[in-house]
């Protein structure tokens, strides 16, 4: 009988699972977005940018069926983006506790208008998210420290899910 563990790393199972937890994560931050008008600074808008990346990876693997080598790169890929995914959910973090500075602008909302006064009415509409101030915590954590924990706990899933199918090559 296999260990369930096992069988959780072994492909397709494991492709399964960082699609779902991708999935959730972006339908977590989009609900927040629209579902409770959490507007999103250009910290957050990069840090979704792992998730939808790996979200395509991940079908890839569970459509193609690259159990063999292309499989363990695809699932390291992951990982690495992954990884990065949680060095911008640091730094957004830092931006956040005033560590250090971030990015030098924060608007989200693209300029539009087909004359002068309709560009300046729309830079006056615009309500510009700062990556410095905190729009939602849950016991004490923002969701960029949330963020660090789970891109960790994905990047480690992704990694031993690779070295799980490299050792099944041999």
């Amino acid at each position: 009988m296999p260990c369930p563990i096992q069988k959780t790393l072994s492909l397709p199972r494991a492709a399964q699972i960082l699609l779902a937890a991708n999935l959730s994560a972006i339908l977590f931050v989009l609900t927040m977005q629209y579902g409770f008008g959490l507007h999103p600074c250009v910290l957050c808008l990069w840090q979704r940018v792992p998730y939808i990346s790996t979200a395509v990876l991940a079908l890839v693997i569970w459509l193609w069926h690259p159990y063999r080598l292309q499989g363990v790169l695809l699932l390291s890929l992951c990982a690495a983006l992954y990884l990065i995914g949680m060095g911008l959910a640091i730094f957004h973090s830092g931006v956040e506790l005033h560590w250090w500075l971030g990015t030098s602008g924060c608007a989200i909302e693209p300029l539009s208008g087909t004359s002068t006064d309709d560009l300046r009415q729309s830079l006056l509409r615009t309500v510009a998210p700062r990556c410095d101030q905190i729009a939602w915590t849950l016991f004490g954590l923002s969701m960029a420290n949330w963020n660090i924990a789970f891109s960790l706990a994905l990047a480690f899933f992704a990694a031993a899910a690779a070295a799980k199918t490299h050792n099944s090559l041999s």
